[in-house]
């Protein structure tokens, strides 16, 4: 371990749910639950208040009003929340660019080197909590450790509000009865496959036979060891520094389960012009389309070609798309539906040589423009009249800039 490193994780408390209790008095205090606008919409974020009762995202409304009957829905604001969630990782570089937005609502700092400035690490997170209250009306808690995984497991350790320290000597007393399931990076199906093997703390994990590990869980298995003697070499990356991105993609749960080929056409046209809108924008291009289905059972698969040439236009985008749904003989009502470029390469600005492919190059560089200045839907296909949108979520993918920072409605 690198005892020299202080690393700072930031976790904003309920943050959807917080948001909506700062900017409606008449919330606080009470059991909030953010869900979407969607018919089938599930519990995105639920208050403190809330979570007392037992209320926990990705439940159903139903499921949520079961346990706690004066449950108040509120249908979230996902541009809010990206908005404040711009201005608060804004505001943490100027502690140090050394900011890795790790979700919409999470961060890791590495303050190594701005200790000297402001003193410790203890006084920049208090300035931070401080800062982010007054300002937004928000709470956070934050986890101060010598690595990232440390970090993270710290800011968990109190919540709401809290502040916890991990000295890089209290690390080794500390794993020995962290429970496996509170390390990030290990979840419920890699927790059970490791009480089968008598594994249930982190001191478990690191002094357990490393070639065990490694036939049960392949490369994966000597990382599990260094995360059970809390190890963790991995560097914070500035956002600034832009991510290799290797497919873009939405996707869209129904409202209604879809069973005519008609019908999916009409999403399929709509996810490909929210893909390639975006591919246009960063000037980006993929040479495999892929297409993703869920049936009614929750059973999903997915289908994937790649194409001679890259290509970003939404109208080629799609005919790859429907030219996979055409191979597949559908059992059962669709449910959700995604599409998603890769193989991506940085796409020439230049016209294409034929006039035909100009024509529809300039077309879709004139849709993009009106369609930035006036909403998505200002000018689109006629086939899409009168459609439903899809819905823009906030995809745990998403970042404050770049490719990844997807327009939400």
């Amino acid at each position: 371990m690198n005892a020299h490193r202080t690393i700072l994780h930031l976790d904003m408390n309920a943050f959807f749910a917080s948001v909506e209790q700062q900017a409606d008095p008449s919330l606080q205090g009470k059991p909030v639950a953010v869900i979407g606008s969607g018919a089938r919409t599930i519990i995105t974020t639920a208050s403190y208040e809330a979570r007392a009762h037992g209320v926990r995202t990705g439940m159903t409304t139903h499921e949520a009003k079961r346990l706690c009957p004066e449950l108040i829905l509120v249908i979230g604001n996902n541009r809010e929340y990206t908005r404040i969630s711009k201005l608060i990782f804004e505001m943490l570089g100027q502690f140090t660019p050394l900011v890795e937005v790790f979700s919409i609502d999470e961060a890791f700092l590495d303050l190594s080197g701005s200790l000297r400035l402001f003193g410790s690490a203890d006084v920049i997170a208090r300035e931070i909590k401080a800062r982010i209250l007054d300002r937004f009306g928000l709470t956070c808690s934050i986890g101060i450790a010598p690595n990232k995984l440390l970090a993270k497991l710290a800011s968990d350790m109190q919540k709401p509000d809290g502040l916890t320290i991990i000295p890089p000597e209290n690390v080794a007393s500390l794993m020995k009865t962290t429970p496996i399931r509170s390390l990030c990076g290990i979840g419920p199906s890699t927790e059970q496959r490791l009480k089968y093997l008598g594994i249930s703390t982190c001191n478990d994990l690191g002094h357990f036979s490393p070639g065990i590990l490694s036939r049960h869980f392949g490369v994966m298995g000597a990382r599990l060891t260094q995360m059970g003697q809390g190890i963790d070499d991995s560097p914070v990356i500035p956002t600034t520094t832009e991510e290799e991105v290797k497919s873009i993609s939405h996707s869209t749960t129904l409202d209604h389960d879809l069973t005519s080929k008609e019908d999916v056409h009409k999403y399929l046209l709509m996810l490909s012009e929210m893909v390639g809108r975006r591919a246009r924008r960063y000037k980006t291009k993929g040479k495999t389309v892929t297409l993703t289905i869920r049936y009614a059972d929750f059973t999903t698969f997915s289908r994937q070609e790649t194409l001679p040439s890259p290509l970003n236009r939404s109208s080629d985008i799609y005919r790859a798309a429907t030219a996979l749904l055409d191979t597949l003989h559908l059992t059962q009502p669709i449910r959700l539906l995604g599409v998603a470029i890769s193989n991506l390469v940085h796409a020439s600005e230049q016209l294409p040589l034929f006039p035909e492919e100009q024509r529809l190059t300039t077309l879709s560089q004139a849709m993009d423009q009106v369609n930035d200045r006036f909403g998505d839907t200002a000018v689109t296909f006629g086939t899409l009249l009168g459609q439903d949108n899809c819905s823009h979520v906030i995809a745990p993918a998403w970042r404050p800039a770049g490719i990844r920072d997807v327009e939400v409605k």
